[in-house]
């Protein structure tokens, strides 16, 4: 998956850097935390389980875009989509991410592992059915979560929580199961009435479903940046929780973006490890703690590193990690709570 980078930009923010720096925090602790996990190969995802949420002109772009023999075409085609970027590398970095999240959600179901962390890249929930966006080239977590509700129904999965805590709305994820009352799919991010990316008003928390899908897609959209740990925590306690326990899940698939942390580079926000810890731990409740998370977006190589390595400290031991509360929620916080409710 390294070998995906942005052809001409070395300082381009989604950078193979991302996941090394990841490994390379789980490594550095005094017992390293990744001798306390099972280590799992990435894998190739294969394109019968992508075509379950991608068209056919999809699969076929991200699979043969890395053999053109020319770098000028590939910018050109990169061109026509919203900040995507092409090199040789893509094609395999993109069917690995698919691959691993659906291998480490498959363990996770058949009870093989209590819970895993896909540290994947590229990430995955801007992809839509029939387009790359936003660094994104397959939707990881869409894939994975069509494979084990419509491949796998042995596997007993049969409702899946999505939550998404990338500061950007997941819109490619959020139109994938737009419909389906078999995913809950849960966003929350920064919306600034529209103007943050991904620039839609999908984001808007009206966007609540449809059809039979009806009420089972739930936006909290930050009106500003800023928001913090006590923000999100007060979203966990007034919406998500209650939800999740009436939607009572299976599994839960988190779509883990830390670009909400402090320090981020895009992001503008204030979320800290331990803040990502508490939020993490919240959900060990359900699904008898069969949790998945897929890293999605973060940019600060220091700041994705220890929120991972928070995270990974939650699904070993389920606790949080040691820290502090230091402010309270925003009054447009308790807005935007109130508008979602």
């Amino acid at each position: 998956m390294c070998k995906h980078h942005a052809p001409y930009d070395e300082d381009h923010p989604e950078c193979p850097g991302r996941i090394r720096a990841i490994w390379d925090r789980l490594n550095s602790s005094g017992l390293p935390t990744i001798s306390r996990c099972v280590i799992l190969n990435a894998k190739d995802a294969e394109d019968k389980h992508l075509a379950l949420v991608h068209t056919k002109n999809h699969i076929d772009l991200i699979k043969n875009i890395s053999s053109i023999n020319s770098e000028f075409k590939r910018k050109k085609t990169a061109a026509k989509y919203d900040s995507v970027y092409f090199n040789e590398g893509s094609s395999e970095a993109a069917y690995l991410a698919a691959g691993s999240v659906i291998e480490v959600a498959e363990k996770v179901a058949k009870g093989e592992l209590d819970s895993g962390f896909a540290i994947v890249r590229p990430p995955g929930h801007h992809a839509e059915q029939d387009r790359p966006m936003g660094f994104c080239l397959h939707n990881n977590v869409a894939v994975a979560t069509s494979y084990l509700l419509n491949e796998r129904m042995d596997l007993g999965i049969n409702k899946i929580l999505i939550v998404d805590w990338d500061v950007h709305h997941g819109n490619g994820t959020q139109k994938m199961f737009y419909s389906d009352p078999r995913v809950l799919f849960f966003s929350v991010h920064r919306y600034d009435n529209g103007t943050f990316f991904p620039s839609s008003h999908d984001g808007s928390y009206i966007m609540t479903g449809e059809d039979q899908g009806a009420g089972y897609n739930i936006n909290v959209p930050w009106e500003s940046g800023g928001c913090g740990d006590s923000d999100y925590i007060a979203v966990w306690d007034q919406i998500l929780i209650p939800v999740a326990k009436e939607f009572n899940p299976d599994m839960i698939i988190i779509s883990a973006g830390f670009d909400a942390a402090i320090g981020d580079p895009l992001g503008g926000c204030r979320v800290s490890p331990y803040g990502f810890s508490i939020l993490l731990e919240k959900l060990m409740e359900f699904a008898g703690g069969k949790i998945v998370m897929a890293l999605e977006g973060g940019y600060s190589l220091k700041s994705i590193a220890n929120s991972a390595y928070a995270c990974v400290e939650v699904l070993l031991q389920g606790k949080p990690i040691v820290g502090s509360l230091e402010a309270y929620p925003f009054e447009s916080t308790w807005h935007v709570i109130q508008e979602v409710i």
